[in-house]
């Protein structure tokens, strides 16, 4: 799982242990909004994300606009990188 919507969905299960299959986790499954991650898990989320992906969130970009799914997660780290993953 080499793409970026592929890496955060691995880090989702292992690491934050969602209460979700991999099956079940689609690209567009809501995150934040439908509570699957709370705001601890967001933190990480984006700790990873910038570490993983050399990029840096600033405070307003922590939102459900950028974070609610793993496309949104997948189109805010393309544009932070300008389209490279």
């Amino acid at each position: 799982m080499n793409t970026i919507k592929g890496k955060v969905r691995e880090f989702l299960l292992e690491e934050l242990n969602l209460p979700i299959s991999q099956e079940e986790l689609k690209d567009d499954t809501p995150l934040l909004s439908s509570r699957l991650i709370d705001s601890i898990s967001a933190l990480l989320l984006v700790e990873f994300l910038e570490k993983e992906y050399g990029i840096e969130f600033k405070p307003h970009e922590v939102s459900h606009d950028n974070l609610d799914s793993l496309d949104l997660i997948a189109a805010f780290v393309e544009g932070k990188n300008g389209g490279h993953a």
